[in-house]
């Protein structure tokens, strides 16, 4: 059965365990715990949200997670918020190969327990500019951005912004009397401290139980001990960067678990083309 799960103010799952001593039924909530009895002979209202369904659904008292597989009490479920820092996953693990239609519930579903509710994805990007080497790069974003809005509903994107400076820069093979090269700097502000704000947040406001970051910047290491320290949540580490062998010692020394993305995880969690309902479609340059 769903009903209306007023401490998280959206509907869940309630797990219906017999009284034999009273003549009425206790339910559990399966997010917060939080137990209400009904009356036999009361009449219930209650509505179906399919897409929770789908997410997470009862099998003759089985609770099965997003894969499907069965989440057992000795492994409980838990309130999932996932922080995607947008351009660490890009330049790790998509930059060069042929996932870049990626969907992002679907990879952290792979990454993730089946006991772990995503209730939110917070991704953490800046609009890109067109180029003189490449004119048609933002509308492959927009396109992109577009169909992840359309296609996940849990997902809320959060945008930085790109900054352009002259800089001198020192050439890596000098000629002398020529050691430098004025250049045009362009650098992704604001999506690391906007991800850590959001984390500490998050946290403050017990959105969630389990709050996993992907990225592998050191920055977000504070933000990372603080949830641990004055908040107590688990918290997990999964590192984008495909190639690399060891994972950031600052990040992950007060997560719970670390995982790593591997090019077989994404390329099992790619977006449908055509999105579903709409006319968005995959990039041809991807």
């Amino acid at each position: 059965m769903i009903f209306s799960c007023f401490w998280f103010k959206n509907e869940t799952v309630f797990l219906p365990e017999q009284d034999a001593t009273q003549n009425s039924k206790k339910f559990f909530c399966v997010l917060c715990w939080q137990q209400i009895e009904l009356d036999a002979g009361v009449g219930v209202t209650y509505s179906r949200n399919e897409k929770f369904v789908n997410s997470l659904i009862r099998f003759d008292g089985e609770v099965r997670g997003p894969s499907g597989a069965p989440a057992y009490l000795g492994d409980q479920l838990s309130r999932t918020y996932v922080y995607i820092d947008g351009f660490n996953l890009y330049y790790g693990a998509v930059r060069g190969a042929p996932y870049k239609w990626l969907d992002l519930m679907a990879m952290c579903k792979a990454l993730l327990k089946p006991n772990h509710i995503i209730l939110h994805i917070k991704y953490f990007t800046a609009r890109v500019h067109p180029t003189q080497y490449d004119p048609q790069k933002h509308i492959r974003q927009q396109t992109y951005l577009r169909a992840l809005e359309a296609h996940i509903p849990e997902i809320e994107i959060v945008y930085g912004h790109f900054l352009s400076h002259p800089k001198t820069a020192p050439l890596l093979y000098p000629k002398p009397p020529k050691y430098t090269e004025d250049i045009m700097f362009t650098e992704e502000k604001g999506s690391d401290v906007n991800l850590a704000l959001h984390f500490l947040d998050d946290a403050w406001l017990d959105n969630y139980d389990c709050g996993v970051i992907i990225s592998n910047d050191s920055d977000l290491a504070e933000a990372v001990r603080l949830v641990k320290v004055r908040h107590n949540k688990t918290i997990g580490i999964i590192n984008p960067q495909v190639k690399a062998r060891t994972n950031n010692r600052q990040l992950n020394q007060y997560a719970t678990f670390t995982r790593r993305i591997r090019d077989s995880i994404l390329k099992r969690s790619q977006l449908p083309d055509p999105i579903p309902g709409t006319a968005i479609t995959k990039p041809k340059k991807w």
